[in-house]
């Protein structure tokens, strides 16, 4: 039951990131509803399958971008693994846990697409792509990530009760 609640929700992600979220830039960067679902997710306690979304999430991702392949797997496997070692940690705040994620997250998403990018050969202005592109995406995310972090931990919740004590 609980790895099936991974599937619908994957898919909407993926394909309201590609039919709605990706229509609505600042500048030329857009929100990354995706990666923004996979901090949230991680960031919660007693979740165990984190791993498993962000795997799903970007094999999906890698399908309907063209991004190359290898990109949105190596970026989402990087979200959760920062986001499980700021879970760790003993956070007051998770809120604030969940800024810093989306904050460094994106920012080596798309510092990584870049370096990809220029690797395989494509010219891109480093300056201008991550002023144009990354700092306004990084906005976009951190505004979408107070609403799917209160989605993520209702579905934590309900996916994932907490024990009750007699």
């Amino acid at each position: 039951m609980r790895t099936l609640v991974a599937i619908p929700i994957i898919v909407l992600a993926v394909q309201i990131q590609a039919s709605v979220v990706s229509r609505v830039p600042l500048l030329f960067g857009t929100a990354d509803l995706p990666l923004v679902i996979l901090a949230a997710w991680a960031l919660q306690d007693g979740v165990e399958s984190s791993w498993h979304w962000a795997v799903a999430m970007a094999l999906l991702v890698g399908f309907v971008s063209a991004i190359p392949f290898f990109v949105p797997i190596v970026g989402y496997l990087f979200v959760v693994l920062v986001a499980r070692g700021f879970q760790r940690r003993v956070w007051q705040s998770p809120l604030l846990a969940m800024f810093l994620v989306c904050l460094i997250g994106t920012a080596f998403y798309h510092v990584f697409s870049l370096g990809t990018l220029t690797l395989l050969g494509i010219p891109l202005p480093i300056l201008d792509s991550l002023g144009l592109f990354t700092l306004p995406s990084i906005l976009l995310n951190l505004l979408l990530s107070v609403p799917v972090f209160a989605m993520m931990r209702d579905l934590a919740r309900w996916v994932y009760p907490l024990p009750e004590f007699e």
